[in-house]
């Protein structure tokens, strides 16, 4: 395919994933307006996130096996129907269930974007150039992240959150039909060897796979806490008003995700040309970084909202490199032919162990700690103090959970050459350039 051609469809592929993560991370910029109408608590709200997030899982499964068997962009044009449309009906919400059945429809339209989106750019894209590719694809998660914020958080303030979710829609009225346009080729056609046959069952049995599902559930329990009570954490403990603390979040997340996400396409194709564990060992590392950065960030004293997000977001940055080197030795160790099945059961796993506890545990606690203290000062009820001082103190989980991820990433360095060179022998005509 022509590189002119496939810079479009990366650029496509990739808005498409930025408007995924726009409307799926949206509430985190307007939780506080919610909160106050609907007179929720933190766990209420980690809810938001939460079920909808599990039904996403479920749901990706046979939407993987569809996106490796069918049609991928029909696939993803209407899933992005599908979101967008839920995500605009949210903005017609007049009671929490309503608000919470919007959401689960939102989650299962996106169940489609990953799986097929990361399959397509594995076909056109070689494995010596893949790294980057997925990187860039993934910047979607940062800049749509950023977006949500930045936009969502002054509009809410402004005109309210209803409109926040109504404007959040509509990019999907240019995006499908440009979706439309692509061409979707054929499995393994980036590939330089033949690929074999395998069956789906076959994808558990890669020792590596196991540790790359089990780093997903960590690291989207860190970037699914933060993506949903940052802003809050912002406007509670560091007095920002919505607006603002929308607008930092979302500058922190663009800034911090995007050069995150760049380093990570950049350095993971540089090193799988030295070592075959390289892209594991150096999202180890990343994660391993970031436990400080977000301890030093959550450790500021009221008021320090610059230092604090300054800190955090690097610590986001680090956490971002993620994408690019991890999907990036999925699509190493895994027959072109299954990549969509493989990715939804990662997912599966990754949200149902992670992405679906991040809001929900991280809510609870706050919610306990906040009872806690309120409690330690002899009040009667829960007041806004004290509901700050609780989500501050949840808010130490995100650091800790970095370190396990940097252990577990460590873990799959040890096995991936292993499993990388297994499917060299599978695949007897592999000229994959790496290392031995």
């Amino acid at each position: 395919m022509p590189s002119k051609s496939l810079s479009r469809s990366l650029a496509i592929l990739f808005a498409v994933n930025t408007l995924n993560f726009y409307d799926r991370q949206i509430l985190g910029a307007l939780l506080e307006p919610i909160r106050k109408e609907f007179h929720l608590s933190d766990t209420q709200l980690g809810a938001l996130g939460t079920w909808p997030i599990v039904l996403y899982a479920l749901m990706g499964v046979p939407l993987g096996r569809l996106a490796d068997r069918g049609n991928r962009k029909r696939l993803l044009a209407a899933g992005v129907a599908v979101w967008a449309s839920l995500t605009a009906l949210g903005g017609f919400a007049k009671s929490y269930a309503m608000l919470f059945f919007s959401r689960l429809g939102v989650y299962v339209g996106e169940a489609t974007c990953a799986p097929a989106g990361t399959s397509w750019i594995g076909d056109l894209f070689p494995a010596q150039r893949r790294s980057r590719a997925l990187a860039i694809f993934m910047l979607g998660v940062p800049i749509g992240g950023a977006l949500s914020h930045i936009i969502g958080g002054p509009a809410a303030q402004a005109w309210g959150w209803r409109m926040s979710l109504l404007t959040a829609a509509l990019p999907a009225v240019l995006l499908i039909p440009a979706l439309l346009t692509l061409h979707d080729p054929a499995r393994g056609a980036s590939e330089t060897h033949r690929a074999a046959d395998a069956s789906a069952w076959s994808i558990l049995t890669i020792p590596s796979m196991w540790w790359i599902i089990a780093s997903g559930a960590l690291v989207n329990f860190n970037l699914y806490a933060l993506a949903t009570f940052f802003p809050a954490f912002l406007t509670r403990y560091h007095r920002l008003p919505v607006g603002a603390a929308g607008f930092w979040t979302g500058v922190g997340y663009g800034v911090g995700g995007v050069l995150g996400g760049l380093a990570a396409g950049a350095l993971g194709d540089r090193i799988i040309q030295r070592r075959n564990d390289g892209r594991m060992l150096s999202a180890a590392g990343a994660a391993l970084l970031a436990a400080p950065m977000a301890l030093a960030g959550i450790h500021q004293p009221p008021g320090a909202y610059a230092a604090s997000i300054t800190l955090v977001m690097t610590g986001y940055g680090l956490l971002n490199m993620y994408y690019g080197l991890v999907y990036s030795a999925l699509h190493d160790i895994v027959a072109p032919a299954l990549r969509g099945t493989a990715m939804s059961i990662y997912f599966l796993a990754m949200y149902l162990c992670g992405a679906s506890f991040g809001p929900l545990i991280t809510g609870r606690l706050s919610d306990y700690l906040a009872r806690n203290a309120a409690q330690a000062a002899g009040a009667v009820r829960i007041g806004e103090i004290y509901r700050a001082i609780g989500l501050h103190q949840a808010m130490y989980v995100i650091p800790a959970i970095s370190v396990a991820l940097a252990v577990v990433l460590y873990a799959g360095s040890r096995t991936i050459a292993a499993d990388m060179r297994r499917r060299d022998e599978i695949n007897p005509h592999a000229v994959l350039q790496s290392a031995k």
